[in-house]
């Protein structure tokens, strides 16, 4: 399982986002980002998303 919190990428909020796999855990924060913050994430922002993405080892 793939793990994201709201807060490891700058965001003042308890979200977080489990999924499978790396691309739908974009594809969640993603929608979060834009639904619940108001932010649409960009190319850029998704590359520097990656790199907070956690692997809680659960599948």
């Amino acid at each position: 399982m793939k793990t994201l919190k709201c807060r490891d990428v700058g965001f003042d909020c308890n979200g977080d986002v489990k999924a499978r796999t790396e691309q739908e855990v974009l594809q969640q924060a993603a929608k979060d980002a834009h639904e619940v913050h108001g932010v649409t994430v960009t190319p850029q922002m998704a590359e520097q998303i990656k790199t907070r993405i956690k692997d809680d080892g659960v599948n």
